[in-house]
């Protein structure tokens, strides 16, 4: 039986860049650094977001971007202040696709590596029930 998420891994070329963009957007807490000791395929990094467990292995990024993504819950008083986070590391943020109301709203970025991340403020109770009411004017 699956438990769980145990954790994420994202290959990237530069760790001290992604470590910053953890720390920087998510908060995250660095509690590993492989350093010169190596046990997996490459030099890695192991965060806590939270609880969830990311990891960051030193490889080639990603060749292209595409919309397949990680997304994060933040809530909606929050939205302004995660935007900024975003922007002020420099990141490639991405216009918000168009949504019905009611389904929460979100800020796409992209990493150094092609990697897409999500800060989303709804829930998927929300966007149930707003799929639920069907079809009205996409925003």
């Amino acid at each position: 039986m699956i438990e769980g998420l145990s954790h994420m891994t994202f290959i990237v070329r530069d760790l001290g860049r992604m470590t910053e963009i953890l720390e920087g957007v998510f908060d995250a807490r660095e509690v590993y650094a492989s350093d010169a000791a190596q046990f997996s395929l490459s030099r890695e990094k192991f965060f806590l977001i939270g609880d969830l467990w990311i990891a960051i292995m030193q490889g080639e990024k990603l060749p292209e971007r595409s919309y397949n993504h990680i997304a994060f819950k933040i809530a909606d008083a929050d939205f302004d202040r995660y935007a900024g986070r975003v922007a002020k590391l420099g990141l490639d943020m991405r216009p918000p696709r168009p949504r019905v109301e009611g389904e929460g709203r979100s800020i796409y970025f992209y990493d150094d590596d092609n990697h897409m991340f999500e800060l989303h403020t709804g829930t998927l109770a929300d966007r149930l029930q707003r799929y639920a009411r069907g079809l009205e004017t996409v925003q």
